[in-house]
């Protein structure tokens, strides 16, 4: 296996310049009651592993403009293909959308009004395990050793026992869960199989794949096949995998573009939510958390601050708005593409699953208005500048509370400066570091205030939990 090198490795670019969108399919909005399962149950209904809420890809299709309007261009679906579950991870029929979802012809029809809009849709790939009812394991569960599937997975004895908890299972699970047998991807026909899944759904139009617990795959010889394929259909797809520590082993360019930036999430909730750790920690931690990993994997991370996995940030936040906003802040100015999990932008609450992943709220009176106006501001400043999608990050200044960070590059500056703590902080600002010698001064991009530099410094007072985006300007 040979690995490329850093000039070899290239990320899709819309990936670095995109704001994503994660929807958990059967919660966010119900476009089409007759596909409901007769068990639906009323919107708004306390979420449990096992109910269904009757969202679907009419009712995403019919919110675009919603999600345009917030700024997003690019939407990350949790598992939309045939399965017994709400989060659809114990997939039964890779090849056809869940009928609880909508039909081919609704997931087209999605596909092509994004398309038309300049929208992107990356699919949530389940490649370590499926469920019980996929025909290969139900042929094994019905013809025991004279299956010919026996070797699609790790089974250990006959009998196997994938319903009787009081048995032992006797085959291989996800984390033991008889409902997730694991594939054996050293099978011929199973890699076969599964890189067909992977190829035919870039064939149809998608963007690319998030996949799922793909370091449970431990073989990089399957992941570096995978990229093959989904590259040669379409060399702009995007590959993203959920590995919630370091993945150097998996960003070196034979594997995948990015994975989602779930240790950024543990450090902004260390910092910003909890503050158990103070700006010089997190700035510590941040550096080498940037430098970990090629330039080109860093710029196309899936930056998150909640998921489907995860309690909802302003509930981590502890329900304090302005936090959560700082968060928010950080997200959308640091190098990497930035996810927002659905109803986060409003304000919506939950501790981890099931009760991460309620219905949409669409009733406009209870949003969290402020938080939803920050968050489309921040997508705006985003947008303002290549500075923040592709420009280069530095630490100013990091003492107690206060962090300040300057992104840059051969056109634009711009400085974030945050006070978490709870009270005011009046200092100075060090600008020796901003390599801009002729730095005339420096401009609040929201308010317009300007601020004044000599011998490179500049006084700052900031509010208790609050933020200042300067942009510099030279003489």
């Amino acid at each position: 296996m040979v690995k490329q090198s850093a000039d070899q490795f290239h990320t899709p670019d819309w990936v670095k310049h995109a704001v994503f969108y994660q929807i958990f399919p059967d919660r966010f909005a119900n476009g089409d009651s007759s596909n409901d399962p007769a068990n639906v149950q009323p919107w708004g209904t306390p979420p449990t592993p096992y109910n269904f809420m009757g969202g679907d890809l009419q009712g995403i299709l019919q919110k675009l403009d919603y999600l345009q309007d917030l700024g997003v261009d690019a939407i990350y679906l949790n598992p939309i293909f045939q399965a017994t579950s709400n989060h659809r991870y114990n997939t039964y029929d890779y090849f056809r959308i869940d009928p609880k979802l909508g039909t081919i012809e609704d997931f087209q029809n999605l596909l092509g009004e994004m398309h038309r809009r300049g929208m992107r849709l990356i699919l949530d790939g389940v490649f370590n395990h499926c469920g019980r009812g996929f025909y290969p394991f139900h042929d094994v569960v019905e013809n025991g050793e004279h299956s010919p599937y026996v070797g699609w997975f790790h089974i250990k004895k006959f009998p196997i026992h994938p319903y009787d908890g009081r048995k032992k299972a006797n085959y291989e699970s996800w984390w033991g869960i008889r409902s997730l047998p694991k594939f054996n991807t050293d099978n011929p026909q199973v890699r076969r199989f599964l890189l067909s899944v992977a190829r035919y759904w870039i064939e149809q139009g998608a963007d690319g794949w998030r996949l799922d617990v793909p370091n449970e795959i431990d073989d990089p010889t399957f992941w570096c096949e995978f990229r093959q394929v989904v590259k040669s259909v379409n060399p702009d797809a995007y590959i993203v995998g959920e590995i919630w520590k370091d993945a150097k082993r998996w960003l070196q360019g034979d594997q995948f573009d990015a994975v989602m930036n779930y240790p950024l999430r543990d450090l902004c909730v260390e910092f910003i939510a909890k503050r158990t750790i103070p700006a010089p920690a997190f700035a510590n931690k941040l550096l080498r958390l940037l430098r970990r990993y090629p330039t080109e994997a860093m710029q196309a991370q899936l930056n998150l601050l909640g998921s489907h996995d995860t309690p909802r940030w302003l509930t981590v936040c502890g329900g304090d708005v302005r936090r959560a906003m700082l968060g928010y802040t950080i997200l959308f100015t640091l190098p990497g593409a930035p996810c927002i999990y659905y109803g986060d932008e409003i304000g919506m609450e939950g501790e981890a699953d099931p009760h991460c992943r309620a219905c949409f709220e669409w009733d406009r009176r209870r949003w969290n208005r402020r938080l939803h106006q920050h968050i489309r501001q921040m997508v705006a400043l985003r947008r303002s500048s290549t500075v923040w999608r592709t420009g280069r990050f530095d630490v100013l200044f990091a003492q107690e509370d206060v962090l300040a960070y300057t992104r840059w590059d051969n056109t634009d500056l711009f400085i974030v400066v945050i006070n978490n703590g709870r009270s005011q902080w009046d200092g100075v600002l060090p600008l020796h570091k901003t390599k801009q010698p002729y730095l005339d001064g420096l401009q609040d991009v929201q308010s317009g205030v300007a601020y004044t530099i000599k011998n490179q410094m500049t006084p700052l007072t900031l509010p208790p939990l609050s933020w200042l985006v300067l942009q510099g300007k030279a003489s």
